[in-house]
């Protein structure tokens, strides 16, 4: 249980940063390296690199250095689980929303019928 908290907290940590989702999207249309990541970030390599880092730790990159270029691409295997555990919380939270229209259709019809009594 704790190394799975540790991996969904370095997952969401992650993505709490608007560049690395950003990193994440253009990853999804095709592979890129860290250099050209930089330049579409109008960031500095080094910074582009600890971004890079922080993504590969947390399983949502992977790198490959062929010679003095570092390629990146998407790990997509490792959203699995997080999806799961969001869609666990979705789940919970439609149930408990499609109660609270249930409880609020019955005031309504309850709501309906006092004032129908009360005109006759």
């Amino acid at each position: 249980m704790v190394q799975y908290q540790a991996r969904l907290d370095s997952t969401f940590a992650a993505l709490s940063d608007v560049t690395r989702r950003g990193v994440l999207e253009q990853l999804g249309r095709a592979d890129a390296s860290v250099t050209d990541l930089a330049e579409r970030f109008h960031m500095t390599l080094t910074g582009m690199k600890k971004h890079v880092s922080i993504l590969e730790d947390a399983g949502l990159v992977k790198t490959e250095k062929v010679g003095r270029v570092r390629t990146c691409r998407l790990g997509v295997d490792r959203l699995e689980e997080e999806a799961a555990w969001i869609e666990q919380y979705r789940q919970l939270w439609s149930a408990r929303f499609d109660a609270l229209d249930e409880l609020v259709a019955q005031m309504k019809h309850q709501e309906n019928a006092d004032a129908k009594r009360k005109r006759k």
